[in-house]
């Protein structure tokens, strides 16, 4: 029999301590790339979007990925990105990261949600938006390690 699955993720994360380092003239640039890296470690990006301060992705993973050798590999890959091409050398990402698995029906919502990131953090920081996420999907959390 073959395997057969549907693994789908939303992803967010931080630059270092909320810094807002991710500049609008090169912001499209490090969404790409960084839907460049996720093809490079054979996930299907989905939906890359974000602000100044943090981002979003909507991935396809195989059953093979481990989430946390993805992640490392993603934001080491973008970090240097960002420090050789970009020339921005203080670029730091956060330590962590959130990650909730969708169902497929879920899908187009994530997608509409984080390609309308500049109007949604016109009225929320990123802070206000993790909690409500971590919330949602019943993560226990302490409040120390959101910022």
């Amino acid at each position: 029999m073959s395997t057969f699955y549907s693994l789908h993720y939303h992803i967010t994360f931080s630059t270092k301590h909320r810094k807002p380092w991710i500049q609008i003239d090169w912001r499209d640039r490090m969404h790409a790339y960084l839907g460049g890296i996720v093809r490079e470690l054979t996930g299907i990006p989905l939906s890359v979007g974000g602000v100044e301060d943090h981002v979003h992705l909507l991935v396809g993973l195989k059953t093979t990925h481990c989430i946390a050798d993805f992640m490392r590999e993603l934001k080491k890959s973008t970090s240097r990105w960002i420090h050789d091409d970009i020339g921005y050398k203080p670029f730091e990402w956060q330590n962590g990261y959130a990650v909730f698995s969708l169902s497929p029906s879920a899908i187009p919502e994530v997608r509409r949600y984080i390609e309308n990131q500049e109007e949604h953090h016109r009225k929320r920081t990123f802070r206000e938006e993790l909690i409500e996420m971590l919330d949602r999907a019943g993560v226990k959390y302490d409040p120390r390690y959101l910022d």
